[in-house]
């Protein structure tokens, strides 16, 4: 499972407005969730499925202690850099949730405790992860999630055991143009404007019908407001994934995020890791494999994934993997706006591709990818 965002240490070098001790002594969200007015969630994003403001629930340690059977083995779901995730089942309402225990000793501390609390109690949105509540009992932190069946990204594509059904190329297209959508709603309808920063594969939850959600709030930021261009701050995320100018620079922009959602992106289409050790030299970076074919429309079949067998749309192949390579792009002014990609894939995910039906080893010609506006 995918819960988890595997990072660098917790301690960040940006002055925060929620950075004492007491933010740590959670004692109920009326008390400590006060950021409303100055982060809205804007009523176009009611549209979309949010709500100004959803108070978490505050649960016991007890309470979260008998919904795991005691935080039994056979409960546990995964382990990543907050600390173990484990599947429960609430007394009170008999609903199955996903239960996140910070390591105490771990990398990721009370200060991406308390970020996620606020961040998924503000917003709300059909693909981002529900945020039932929480427990702040004693030193314990504990995060309650709607539970999400199908597990992440990560689990359907890479590493895949023998009697696991690859993901079709109508059903990755769906679950990348869900992700887009998720964090259109961050950079576009949340005011400010929120920098996910850790977006990858293992944070994409995939519920019924593979529908996505973002998962992992941790490490997310306020966006620049103003005439400010950037959020400077120390480099946290995942090796692969990372913006290239935010790694040299710790200058976070929107369109980190979107470099980040590229690599998520070339992962779903090619079915490899963004850093893979055990390819041959010069292809364990997967943007750097991927740069030189991107030159070269002829090579580009040679970028679909081995286990689609070749059940796919020669142009939708091609369109996916240009808006891919806009995201990529060194430059940041060079990357699209998120609302674009989000045009752009949705497009190619309402697309029905029967690989019986002759007709469909082709899309449409007359609607090709939109044009990226770079105005951001």
């Amino acid at each position: 499972m995918g819960w988890c965002p595997c990072s660098g240490k917790s301690k960040k070098t940006t002055k925060k407005k929620h950075s004492t001790k007491s933010d740590y002594q959670i004692q109920s969200t009326s008390d400590k969730l006060k950021v409303k007015p100055a982060f809205n969630v804007s009523k176009e994003g009611d549209k979309d499925g949010g709500s100004d403001h959803i108070a978490a629930h505050t649960f016991t340690f007890r309470e979260l202690a008998s919904a795991t059977k005691n935080f039994r083995s056979d409960c546990l779901l995964g382990e990543g850099g907050f600390g173990r995730v484990y599947k429960g089942r609430l007394e009170g309402t008999n609903q199955v949730v996903a239960i996140k225990q910070l390591d105490r000793n771990g990398l990721q501390g009370n200060r991406e405790f308390l970020v996620e609390v606020l961040m998924l109690s503000l917003l709300h949105h059909p693909n981002l992860v529900n945020l039932i509540g929480y427990c702040a009992d004693g030193d314990q932190r504990l995060l309650v999630y709607e539970y999400m069946p199908l597990g992440s990204l990560e689990d359907h594509l890479h590493d895949l055991p023998p009697d696991r059904k690859r993901l079709d190329w109508s059903t990755r297209m769906r679950i990348a143009a869900g992700a887009a959508k998720g964090l259109e709603y961050l950079h576009d309808k949340a005011n400010p404007p929120v920098i996910y920063r850790d977006l990858k594969c293992s944070n994409i939850l995939l519920d019924e019908g593979y529908h996505p959600k973002l998962s992992d709030f941790g490490l997310a930021k306020l966006g620049p407001v103003g005439d400010k261009t950037h959020v400077s701050t120390r480099v946290m995320g995942t090796y692969g994934y990372c913006a290239p100018e935010y790694a040299m620079t710790g200058q976070l922009t929107l369109k980190s995020d979107v470099y980040s959602f590229g690599v998520v992106l070339l992962e779903i289409i090619t079915g490899r890791k963004a850093i893979d050790n055990s390819k041959a030299a010069g292809e364990h970076n997967l943007v750097a494999w991927a740069r030189p074919l991107f030159r070269d429309r002829r090579k580009f079949s040679q970028m679909a994934d081995p286990t689609l067998q070749g059940q796919y749309p020669a142009r939708g192949l091609y369109q996916a993997l240009a808006v891919a390579a806009m995201c990529v792009q060194e430059q940041p002014n060079m990357r699209p706006v998120i609302a674009d990609v989000v045009t752009a894939l949705s497009y190619l995910a309402s697309q029905m591709y029967d690989p019986d039906s002759e007709s469909a080893q082709s899309f449409r010609s007359s609607s090709s990818t939109p044009r990226a506006r770079r105005d951001q």
